[in-house]
């Protein structure tokens, strides 16, 4: 019973890991990745940069033969700015751009949050910018007129710079008019404490009022600017569907196949392990197409690609207003704005006891202020939790190991027969007898331990999807229990602690069967190298007291007695002895 339950926690975790981390994540094809980047050339055309500012910033996908908008003569601004300018909004959560060309967003830094250089964490591409849209770009069916609203110069309405110690909602206003007859006006209201955006849009052309798209672009910024776990969620679309109840996940192999959705949207965008940009609760239908783009992080051959997600929402009505959350999937913060946007986080199958463990691990670093010491002391208190199962388990595998004699001779008995020979259900007739005559459950050894997985595959959900462990650093060498142990330090003593409690272990296999198993910490070992080592700490701790159990429980029940079933001749032997000593008194 032993060697299935490892062998199916092996498998799963084999299934976990090997899903997750050796199996890079679906590119689009060569074709989509091109006809990508012949679209991102004329959507940053539209965006108003000029064609050579654009060539220049290229991708080596991008194909030579660009098409050409057409470009609408210059118009007598009527209300605009003289020049460019960028519009700060500086908050104690958020450090934001806007630029006054366009009226888009141009920079949303988290001050919450880090890059891997320890500055405030980028959530817009900025590397991209003139490449694709910016956020809230515009785009409507003429694409000459789209190419004028993304360029222009708005004129700006509002405290400049923008900023707010207090952390109150800021509120700003663009307006772009010119003697064409186009009009256009864009307002912002920025709530840093809730990460929100509200927005709102009014297009006129001719006195015919527009219903504009708004494009995003790529998503999102912390994949490019910061250091991520191979094993970590890259982006991808999300949406909440509110008929259904479910959240669904659009992964590039999705979106390859499905790029434009229009239900009754809870929220719609696009998110990774820890940020999201989503559009929320809409009080109309709208409609999402988005675009998968394998963008390369240099201009040097052969360069690497992230994997990015661009979208454009099209509302239903026109001056629509439009609230957007553009921050960190943290738990009590998305609850706080509605608690269907907690759905957001991908807690897996095991969400229910997630949760509790969560605001578990909450609270402890409430106290101790340290999300290392917070694993180690919550890893603990599960243990405590489900000591009783362990040590049930290991008494029935014990009682297990005294009777694998008598198993072995009853077997032994039975081994010339085939399988589909009536006679060969004599043996386990004989076998139930033994485990009734001696009290022995088989199943009571591995019941207790798969009891326990569910609570295994939880820690593992909270300790890969926690915001709160990002970043978090424990001590010495290990600064963000997100990421692997740089010096695989950790891994390497979790294997050994594998080894140790495995030998401990009482097990009802043959020698040759417990040398196999002895393989496992092994491969285990590999897997765990790039594991976030908040993951691994668990683990490690969880052998640490599971060592310490088996000494308790070896004390508390003693060392195995197991008596030597001699072979069939030999108890013939012994038998016809003790007949011939028996006659012989007699005489």
């Amino acid at each position: 019973m032993e060697k299935r339950v490892l062998i199916a926690i092996f498998l799963s975790f084999l299934v976990l890991y090997a899903f997750q981390g050796l199996f890079e994540p679906p590119k689009p094809k060569k074709t989509a990745t091109a006809a990508a980047s012949t679209t991102a050339g004329s959507k940053g055309r539209a965006a108003g940069k000029t064609p050579a500012a654009s060539d220049a910033k290229a991708s080596p996908e991008a194909p030579d033969n660009k098409a050409v908008e057409p470009v609408l003569p210059p118009a007598t601004a009527l209300v605009s700015a003289r020049t460019a300018q960028d519009i700060r909004v500086d908050t104690p959560n958020v450090d934001a751009v806007f630029s006054n060309q366009g009226a888009t967003l141009k920079s949303w830094k988290l001050k919450n949050y880090k890059d891997a250089k320890g500055n405030p964490l980028e959530l817009v591409v900025t590397e991209l910018l003139g490449q694709y849209p910016s956020p809230f770009s515009l785009k409507v069916d003429d694409a000459a007129v789209t190419q004028r609203l993304n360029s222009a110069l708005y004129a700006v309405k509002g405290p400049e710079p923008a900023t707010d110690a207090s952390g109150a909602p800021i509120h700003l206003s663009f307006e772009y008019q010119d003697a064409s007859g186009l009009r256009a006006e864009k307002t912002f209201t920025i709530d840093p404490r809730k990460y929100t955006i509200d927005f709102q849009t009014s297009v006129v052309d001719h006195g015919k009022t527009l219903n504009p798209a708004i494009e995003w672009g790529p998503g999102l910024g912390d994949v490019w600017n910061s250091e991520t776990n191979r094993y970590l969620q890259k982006p991808q679309g999300l949406y909440f569907d509110a008929k259904a109840g479910k959240v669904e996940r659009l992964s590039a192999k999705t979106l390859g196949k499905q790029s434009t959705y229009e239900t009754a949207f809870g929220y719609v965008g696009v998110d990774d392990n820890y940020f999201m940009s989503t559009l929320l609760f809409p009080t109309e239908p709208v409609k999402v197409d988005y675009e998968p783009l394998a963008v390369p992080q240099s201009s040097a051959p052969k360069a690497p690609t992230e994997n990015l997600v661009a979208y454009t929402l099209q509302p239903s009505k026109a001056g629509q207003a439009m609230r957007f959350f553009f921050g960190p999937k943290d738990f009590d913060l998305l609850a706080s704005i509605n608690r269907d946007l907690v759905r957001a986080i991908d807690f897996g199958w095991f969400s229910f006891l997630v949760v509790p463990l969560l605001k578990a691990l909450k609270w402890i670093n409430g106290f101790v202020g340290n999300y290392g010491w917070s694993i180690i002391i919550l890893t603990v208190l599960i243990n405590m939790a489900i000591f009783p199962l362990r040590h049930k388990s290991v008494v029935s595998m014990r009682r297990m190991q005294e009777i694998q004699p008598q198993m072995k001779a009853i077997q032994a008995r039975y081994s010339g027969l085939k399988a589909t020979d009536p006679a060969k259900q004599k043996m386990n007739t004989e076998m139930m007898a033994l485990y009734k005559e001696k009290g022995v459950n088989p199943a009571s050894g591995c019941l207790p331990m798969i009891l326990t997985l569910p609570v295994l595959y939880a820690i593992y959900a909270l300790l890969e999807t926690a915001i709160e462990i990002r970043g978090a650093p424990w001590f010495g060498w290990i600064t963000d229990l997100s990421l692997r142990d740089p010096l695989y330090i950790t891994p390497i003593l979790m294997g050994i602690s594998m080894v140790w409690q495995q030998k401990m272990t009482p097990s009802t296999a043959d020698p040759s069967q417990q040398k196999m198993m002895m393989f496992m910490p092994i491969v285990f070992t590999v897997m765990f190298l790039w594991a976030p080592s908040g993951l691994v700490l668990y683990w490690f701790v969880s052998n640490l007291w599971g060592i310490g159990q088996q000494y308790v429980t070896n004390y508390l029940i003693g060392p195995p007695v197991i008596k030597a079933v001699r072979p069939p001749a030999e108890r013939r032997l012994k038998r016809v002895g003790e007949s011939k000593t028996q006659a012989a008194a007699k005489h």
